[in-house]
């Protein structure tokens, strides 16, 4: 992207700051509209299913969004090929891609942004954005992340070239990692990558040599710098932090808040489309981009569609999020309002040696795990260094296939890690559910016995120094 372009559009983006709320409307319907005609036009799968669901072409137009029909994941991967607009995109194609530049950032065929989501639930879901959606959705990340800075603000803070540090998992064709890296490259800051599978001294070193002034990341990871920080290991002056890609919840805002001392910035995105809100006034609620998505909430079920993703249109997509809408408040942004955002409610496990050296393992860092069968997981600390995973497979896939792959994929990451000294067991149970006082689906469980769990039905053990074992 170039520098200048980006100053100017990012500026005719915030512009909708502005608007009233009948005009942000009009302008969402306009794009809605457009989207319908273009998924009728070029998609074979939307046409028939337009069709099926009785909606004519002369009905686009007219029809309310919730008159037409849904998609979920499950869809999305069966009828990838005939759901995007453009013939040269199909899927075996993007897996084969996905696994050749697993680590790149360049685009598939010079010209399409491809993001895959977790592989906790088996094969990967793909999201492609060509190269204009891609930019639109950058500048929603830009957005989001100086929200409350003015325009001449955010010009004197770009011209400082500040230092920033993105924290999350980042070996993979993840849609933070490359949409962060794109914006940061695009903005023309200095950048520096520390994935979550790094062992805590690298960390220290790192940073102290880089010395970053602004943090991107889990909430969970920058937790962990802050803890580095209150120790004395690294003493940095941070302007400004941006959390993503999990849950913040208020104890740890505000925990970040005293240690960093400065706003922090928690942007709501996800895989299907990457710029969906922010918040900075928990109080307010999460604002969400009526000018990039419409997202609808019935029966508790949340449904996106992306308002700039050609390619690949999703219209009314379903995700697994749980969100309250609140409608445009008076003389505030014209924007809906979100409260109640319930995700996965993600924590780290920590491990201690006999020396007493400690480390730590995101349970993130498995979001790379890709094994056919594998719909869900969650992770239980027994031990200061052994810890249990829960796994809930689909019924007709092979379960000693999936424990030798979770073994397997385990080992390289702990030995990365360097905590080759942690046993782990492998639990396969008949459902992970959330969580019944908060409704989220954490993937760590903090209570003895995990209430997450319905029934354990096998179980696996690998010790590091040790044949696997059944558990007990």
């Amino acid at each position: 992207m170039n520098y200048l372009k980006i100053l100017k559009d990012l500026y005719r983006l915030k512009k909708n700051v502005k608007l009233s709320a009948g005009r942000m409307r009009s302008l969402q319907e306009k794009k809605l509209r457009r989207l319908l005609r273009l998924a009728w036009e070029h998609s074979a799968y939307y046409r028939a299913a337009f069709e099926n669901a009785g909606i004519a072409k002369e009905q686009l137009d007219t029809l309310p969004l919730s008159c037409f029909p849904a998609i979920d994941k499950q869809a999305l991967l069966e009828h990838f090929d005939e759901l995007v607009t453009v013939p040269d995109l199909k899927q075996e194609d993007l897996r084969k891609f996905d696994a050749e530049e697993a680590t790149d950032r360049k685009p598939y065929q010079g010209k399409y942004h491809v993001v895959h989501s977790s592989g906790s639930t088996g094969k990967p879901g793909y999201f492609v954005y060509d190269e204009d959606a891609w930019n639109q959705m950058l500048l929603g990340i830009i957005r989001a992340a100086l929200w409350d800075m003015s325009m001449p603000r955010i010009l004197r803070l770009l011209m400082k070239r500040p230092k920033i540090v993105y924290i999350a998992a980042t070996d993979g064709r993840y849609g933070g990692a490359m949409a962060v890296g794109d914006g940061i490259d695009g903005v023309g800051a200095e950048q520096m990558y520390l994935d979550i599978k790094t062992p805590v001294a690298e960390w220290i070193r790192q940073i102290r040599e880089f010395r970053p002034n602004i943090v991107i990341g889990y909430p969970s990871a920058i937790k962990i710098l802050a803890q580095i920080m209150e120790k004395g290991d690294v003493a940095i002056d941070i302007q400004r932090v941006i959390s993503c890609g999990e849950p913040l919840n208020e104890t740890l805002r505000k925990y970040l808040e005293k240690v960093f001392q400065t706003t922090i910035v928690n942007i709501y995105g996800a895989s299907e489309s990457l710029a969906l809100g922010v918040e900075i006034d928990p109080e307010k609620g999460m604002v969400l981009f009526d000018d990039l998505n419409l997202i609808e909430v019935e029966n508790g079920v949340m449904y996106l569609t992306c308002l700039y993703n050609y390619a690949q249109p999703l219209i009314r997509y379903r995700l697994l999020d749980h969100l309250t809408l609140e409608a445009t408040r008076e003389g505030e942004p014209p924007f809906t309002r979100a409260v109640g955002l319930l995700g996965r409610n993600d924590d780290v496990l920590w491990f201690e040696n006999r020396t007493g050296e400690r480390e730590f393992l995101h349970p993130l860092a498995i979001e790379g795990f890709c094994i056919e069968g594998l719909k869900d997981y969650q992770f239980r600390q027994t031990t200061k260094d052994t810890f249990e995973m829960y796994a809930e497979t689909d019924s007709s896939a092979s379960r000693e296939y999936i424990r030798q792959e979770m073994l397997h994929q385990m080992r390289k990451i702990l030995k990365e890690k360097k905590l080759e000294y942690v046993q782990f067991y492998v639990n396969f149970v008949d459902m992970i559910l959330p969580d019944k006082k908060t409704g989220k689906k954490p993937l760590i469980s903090a209570s003895n016995e995990p209430s997450a769990v319905l029934a354990r039905t096998f179980g696996e053990c690998r010790e590091s120094q040790q044949p696997a074992g059944q558990l007990a």
